[in-house]
């Protein structure tokens, strides 16, 4: 039997007969549930709290992979008829949630504490704009929980917590937001699959809660994942807060009060929880960005695309030609390191490297990065600026601490690596700009200096 049958199996006694878990078998013969805690596999990542760069970089190609496979996977649409039921926010205006960068939960992205339930338990949550469906760790944990930071979340404590049936809406728009079918339990509860193409995944019940933004913010009918199946390279994060395009995603649950729109500021990866960083949901002012268009990409449109129109090194345009900048590209808080199709990639880093030469030795390179160079962060500050301009004219001028990154004592290496036919805007390189995802009006906005 397939590892999902036997989740779908154990999924389904649990559902069906949860009053029996405490036995593995009852008088009459039929199978009944034994509940299991199990660390999941994953890496070391999830085993422990140690925050290692050569672990974050071996996730993030694998997750990079996920997402070049998936945008040559043909995209689903969602069922036409009846649709999600979005909620409605109790207070009004926009809300602000403090963003930390998530090496103290052992990850290379970024995380934000979410109220569940009533009444609220607050969950370490990284933010994905590459994902659409939110989930997050629920007792019992019939099959296995990888081990988190905060306590496991508990749906029996709130009384606002109900799953979602497979007849419902919401189930039937699971294919769009998670490209795996739904399942069914014998119960008739629709279970989720997030899976991220890395050998990480979330199986669970789909369900609804209140969420909780801010003390004075919540919404009463969230939808999200209940995993009781979960694995992989998350670090010690409760889950995962899906920000993209589809129907399911918590922006879209909660534009009926603030608009489809939203903005972010990344810290940088060392500041800790003083960096200032933000997420914040709500009308975006124009005033403080430059604009460039977001983009539909139809294999992927949840995600969301941008046109690169020049990159500068010290000043000067590479030599690419136009062909070169007109593969897919899109920007993600989920990828760490920037990726570039190879033909852009080895330009960007031959001029980059020409330049830091004359003044830095060379180091061998590390994992993925072979640009590299003898010196840390604070000794290597002749650095040339890397400028990503975008259609329109909005950009990310890089400093120091967006192009390099430490990749162990006395070795810094260029934060960019090639990649398969797409681009990827990292979270590395978004560090310290407010960057304001304008769904409404179809442009996404860059600003400097943007964490308070």
């Amino acid at each position: 039997m397939g590892i999902f049958w036997l989740i779908l199996c154990c999924l389904s006694l649990a559902t069906a007969s949860p009053e029996s878990q405490e036995h593995e078998s009852s008088n009459n013969g039929t199978a009944q549930l034994k509940v299991y805690h199990v660390r999941g596999k994953g890496s070391s990542l999830v085993q422990n709290s140690t925050w290692s760069l050569s672990d974050v970089l071996l996730h993030d190609e694998e997750h990079v992979k996920a997402l070049t496979k998936r945008l040559k996977k043909k995209h689903v649409k969602s069922p036409s008829g009846s649709r999600p039921k979005l909620g409605h926010l109790v207070k009004p205006s926009s809300a602000s949630i403090p963003l930390n960068p998530g090496r103290s939960i052992g990850s290379g992205n970024y995380y934000v504490k979410l109220g569940l339930g009533s009444p609220p338990k607050f969950n370490s949550m990284i933010i994905d704009t590459g994902s659409s469906l939110s989930w997050v760790q629920c007792q019992p944990c019939v099959v296995s929980c990888y081990p988190q930071v905060d306590p496991l979340f508990d749906p029996k404590a709130s009384t606002s917590y109900k799953k979602l049936s497979c007849d419902s809406p919401e189930c039937s728009s699971l294919k769009s937001a998670t490209l795996n079918d739904p399942k069914c339990t014998n119960a008739g509860s629709c279970l989720y699959t997030a899976s991220y193409g890395d050998s990480s995944v979330s199986i669970g019940y789909l369900s609804q809660d209140s969420l909780t933004l801010s003390p004075s913010q919540s919404l009463p009918s969230f939808t999200y994942g209940c995993g009781q199946y979960n694995e992989g390279l998350f670090g010690r994060a409760s889950g995962i807060v899906g920000l993209a395009r589809d129907k399911l995603s918590m922006i879209t649950q909660v534009s009926t009060k603030y608009g489809a729109s939203f903005t972010y500021c990344l810290p940088t990866a060392t500041s800790g929880s003083s960096g200032g960083g933000f997420l914040s949901i709500g009308t975006v002012s124009p005033s403080s960005y430059k604009f460039t268009p977001m983009l539909k990409n139809s294999q992927n449109p949840s995600l969301y695309f941008l046109r690169l129109a020049t990159i500068n090194v010290g000043g000067q345009p590479l030599r690419l030609s136009p062909s070169d900048y007109s593969v897919p590209t899109f920007i993600d808080s989920g990828t760490v390191i920037t990726r570039l199709p190879m033909s852009m990639y080895s330009v960007l880093r031959d001029a980059f490297v020409k330049i830091m030469s004359t003044k830095y030795a060379k180091a061998p390179a590390f994992s993925i990065l072979d640009a590299c160079f003898k010196g840390n962060l604070k000794t290597i500050t002749a650095v040339p600026e890397i400028s990503m301009i975008f259609q329109g004219g909005a950009g990310l001028p890089l400093g120091a601490h967006n192009s390099l990154i430490e990749a162990e004592n006395g070795v810094t290496c260029l934060a960019f690596s090639n990649s398969s036919g797409i681009a990827i805007i990292g979270n590395h390189q978004q560090q310290t700009f407010s960057i304001a995802y304008d769904v409404s009006n179809s442009r996404i906005g860059f600003a400097p200096g943007g964490c308070h």
